[in-house]
């Protein structure tokens, strides 16, 4: 019985616990159109698929958003959507924003977020969508079953997708 235990226990110590996963798209729209968007969290709820996901999740905002510090808070009955909150961690003004995500239900954790833009010309930009994040020992055992690239990857390609049906409509 002991050895049954001990074996996963002793494997997990070998076993890689990072993950990333990182989507892009191009959208016909300059750099900073595009930046100024996604730099709102409170506009996630508009292509995001996990804000998507439940209409009836109660939301409550503190601070403002586009600017560090901003929290965006989730509380869903759903639990593929659980609950949780967001906080901007860092914006590199046209370029970058980082986000911590923390969960809170129906799992503890936190990861890392960020959305990336680039001009490729005057009137199209790159936009990656990145998530990044650690399972604790002894949790990361389960990187030897799931993929999170798998699981992850589609919804940020949907979400980028959705981005750029919106911009390019404007």
């Amino acid at each position: 019985m002991v050895i049954i235990i001990a074996i996963p226990l002793i494997a997990a110590l070998f076993v890689k616990g990072e993950y990333a996963v990182e989507r892009e798209t191009t959208i016909n729209k300059p750099k900073q159109e595009v930046f100024d968007y996604v730099k709102f969290l409170k506009n996630q709820n508009e292509y995001s698929v996990w804000n998507k996901k439940d209409p009836n999740s109660k939301m409550e905002y503190i601070g403002t958003d586009g600017t560090v510090g901003f929290i965006s808070s989730w509380d869903s009955q759903m639990e593929d959507v659980g609950k949780g909150e967001q906080e901007i961690k860092k914006i590199t003004e046209g370029e970058r924003l980082d986000v911590e995500l923390r969960f809170k239900k129906p799992f503890e954790a936190t990861d890392y977020a960020y959305m990336t833009t680039e001009a490729v010309d005057s009137t199209q930009t790159k936009v990656k969508w990145g998530f990044n994040g650690k399972m604790p020992y002894p949790m990361n055992i389960m990187c030897l079953f799931m993929n999170m690239d798998e699981m992850l990857g589609p919804d940020l390609q949907t979400g980028l997708d959705n981005l750029k049906g919106i911009l390019e409509k404007q």
